[in-house]
């Protein structure tokens, strides 16, 4: 019995060899292009956390100085403020919200006291922050992120004065 052997061609060399090279481009391009869709979604992930923190700070330092009558907006050294008067010890005082110089700042001082907003503690880093009063109880927070994205939040002041 008599074997009968295949001769070789170029062809079945070439072909496992092209067919590699086109898996390993795919693989590339799928990696690059998950790469960037990764990129771009943390990205907007990150400007998004940055307003709606700040916004979510904004709220939560109004619930926790609630009062009647505790809240207005303020105007110290040309920058508008959001002013949050409370006793402590028969004492009275103010805190401070405002942005500055590209901080959300946090100033909490004595009503006596002299204050200076270049001292208020950094909260994070914004481009700019709108305080408007809608009504009497009713106020709109308009933050804009490092990557001039808007975002706003409407608070009500829940105490009666």
């Amino acid at each position: 019995m008599r074997f009968q052997t295949r001769s070789r061609h170029v062809i079945d060399f070439i072909f496992p060899i092209a067919l590699f090279f086109v898996f390993a481009a795919s693989s590339l391009v799928v990696l690059i292009l998950a790469a960037d869709i990764y990129g771009s979604t943390t990205n907007q992930l990150q400007a998004n956390d940055e307003n709606r923190t700040a916004l979510a700070y904004i709220s939560e330092k109004i619930r926790q100085n609630d009062a009647g009558g505790a809240l207005e907006i303020a105007t110290v050294e040309g920058i508008e403020c959001l002013a949050l008067a409370a006793d402590y010890n028969d004492v009275p005082h103010t805190t401070y919200i405002y942005e500055y110089e590209g901080m959300l700042k946090e100033l909490f001082a004595r009503d006596d006291a002299f204050v200076s907003l270049k001292d208020g503690k950094d909260i994070m880093e914004i481009s700019s922050l709108t305080i408007l009063q809608i009504d009497d109880r009713l106020y709109q927070f308009i933050t804009v992120d490092s990557q001039d994205r808007e975002d706003s939040l409407v608070v009500s002041e829940r105490s009666v004065q």
